[in-house]
Order: C-alpha cells, then sequence, then structure tokens
C-alpha cells in the first residue's frame, strides 16, 4: 500500500515520507519544493541552519495546496546564538505559515549542556500553539534519557542518520526509542549509493532489487521503513521522487531486511579497520620521523 502515517506518542499523525531541503541551493530550493508536493509529498522537512526557509515557504505557497494539507517542519539549529523561541518565530515568519507541525531541536550540542532547560522552552512553544509537535533530533540514548528525567512532554520523534553502514551503532537507539514511543525519523538512508558504491551493501540491494523489479534506491528506503522509520529524502528529479514515492508498495522479508544488515554490520567493520590502519600508518610515519630526528642529534 502507498505510504500513509504514522500516529505519534501525541495522537497526531505525520505523513510516513518526506522530502528534505538538505543541501539543497536557494536558488532552486523554491521549485524543488513545488515540484516535490507536485508529485505527491505532503511532509516537506527544512531547519533553520539549511538557510533556504524563505524559499521552501515560497515553494509551499507557489503549489497551491491548504495550510492543513501539508505537515511542515523545521529544526532550531542555534544559528547566530538565537534563543529558541526567537528563531523558532523566525522560521514561520520566512516559511510564510503561522504554526509548525513539528520543531525539532536539531542537535544536543545546541542546548550547551542544558538538555532539560531547552527542552522546556520547546515545551512552551507547544503550548502557545507555535508548534503542534516538538522533537529532537540526533540524540543518543543517553541524551533521551536526560530529556526524559525532567520532560513533561515526550519528543515524539528522533531524526537520526539510518543507513546500512551505520545499523550496527544504532539499534540500541532504536530498541530504545521503541520502548519510548518515540518515533524515528531516517535520514541519509541512501548513502551506499551516493557516498559509498562498491561496498558490501550493494550486492544485497541489487539482488533484492532484480527480484522484486525496484530500483536500488527504492530497497534502501524500503529497508528504512522496514526498520520502523519515517523516511526523509530528497531529490531534484521528478522522476526519483515518484520512485521514492512508490517505495510504500515495496515490502521486503525478513530474510531481505537481515541480509542488508548482515553487509551494512561487515562494511561498518571494514571501515573501522582501514581507519585504524591508516591512524597505524600514521603513527609508524611519525615515529620513523622521530628516530630520524634523534639520529640527527647524536
Amino acid at each position: 500500500m502507498p505510504f500513509t502515517s504514522v500516529k505519534l506518542n501525541d495522537g497526531r499523525h505525520i505523513p510516513a515520507i518526506g522530502f528534505g531541503t538538505w543541501k539543497i541551493p536557494q536558488d532552486v530550493a523554491g521549485d524543488q519544493t513545488q515540484q516535490a508536493i507536485e508529485v505527491g509529498f505532503d511532509h516537506i522537512d527544512t531547519a533553520q541552519v539549511y538557510r533556504n526557509e524563505v524559499e521552501a515557504g515560497q515553494g509551499i505557497r507557489d503549489s497551491g495546496l491548504k495550510r492543513e494539507q501539508l505537515w511542515i517542519t523545521t529544526k532550531w539549529s542555534g544559528v547566530d546564538d538565537k534563543p529558541v523561541r526567537q528563531s523558532c518565530l523566525e522560521s514561520l515568519d520566512k516559511l510564510g505559515i503561522e504554526y509548525l507541525d513539528l520543531y525539532l531541536i536539531h542537535s544536543p550540542r545546541l542546548c550547551k549542556g542544558d538538555i532539560a532547560g531547552t527542552w522546556a522552552e520547546f515545551e512552551k512553544l507547544k503550548k502557545e500553539g507555535l508548534v503542534k509537535s516538538i522533537g529532537v533530533s540526533n540524540f543518543t540514548v543517553k541524551d533521551l534519557e536526560t530529556l526524559l528525567k525532567t520532560a513533561n512532554i515526550k519528543p515524539v520523534v528522533n531524526q537520526i542518520l539510518l543507513h546500512p553502514y551505520v545499523i550496527h551503532q544504532q539499534t540500541p537507539l532504536l530498541e530504545y526509542m521503541h520502548e519510548q514511543n518515540i518515533a524515528p525519523e531516517g535520514y541519509s538512508s541512501l548513502i551506499p549509493l551516493t557516498s559509498r558504491q562498491g561496498g558490501p551493501v550493494d550486492k544485497p540491494v541489487a539482488e533484492i532489487g532484480k527480484r522484486l523489479k525496484v530500483e536500488p534506491e527504492q530497497v534502501l528506503l524500503a529497508w528504512s521503513r522496514a526498520k520502523g522509520a519515517i523516511v526523509i529524502t530528497t531529490s531534484s528529479r521528478k522522476d526519483r521522487l515518484e520512485r521514492y514515492l512508490a517505495v510504500g508498495d515495496i515490502t521486503l522479508t525478513d530474510q531481505d531486511v537481515e541480509a542488508i544488515d548482515k553487509a551494512g554490520r561487515k562494511g561498518e567493520r571494514d571501515e573501522k579497520r582501514k581507519t585504524q590502519m591508516v591512524r597505524g600508518v600514521k603513527w609508524a610515519a611519525l615515529g620513523g620521523v622521530g628516530l630520524w630526528a634523534l639520529a640527527r642529534l647524536l
């Protein structure tokens, strides 16, 4: 079945796939946002630090849809050290809307050691009605535990990096979020195709794609969906956006998911070994320089 929605812990329903504006240049952000909406995306994800909220807002208006027909998310990114409420008001103005469906803390480091205090500011925004739902991004289990100790309102989502080459490290986080009824939003799920081509994940993804007669990017997004994540993705190409939306009709078997997980874990180990080897070579080189310098002194 097509992508529908996910029920959040505050009772609201979020579209299960969203169009993200990360890395989209300002001069094309409006057109690309409008194109995504016209293709069928009704969930737009942007951020203060992306610096394209104005353009995304224009694309939203140009789509002709009513405000209530769209789910709009942005994030407090601590730009110019502006406080939470000021940043929220500025984002609303730039986007040209009266409320946000979802407002996220972009990273725990922005809280500068005061996660509780920052979250309290987010709770105030929700009570004011400026935002309908509040959540976080890039939080670890420890960060979430810190937040939940004092929170009156639980975050509805945690938007995290989610692709096969990080699944080993992210699994405990996904499990904890499931226990706490905090929905995962996954970004950069196409990393194996966009920047890690040639790795172990390529083979199972290609085999699954061939069997299901779908493209590799569709397999990876279906994998993210199988992990229970709300998918955040992007493309400037209309045909790719259409294929992304078609992922709602793709169901991977448990064996498919495990095959991709296994390949991802192998890739993670390979990358760790490579990093250790490079570090070892650097230290060896430094050691050689040190011996040469010592010999010069003797």
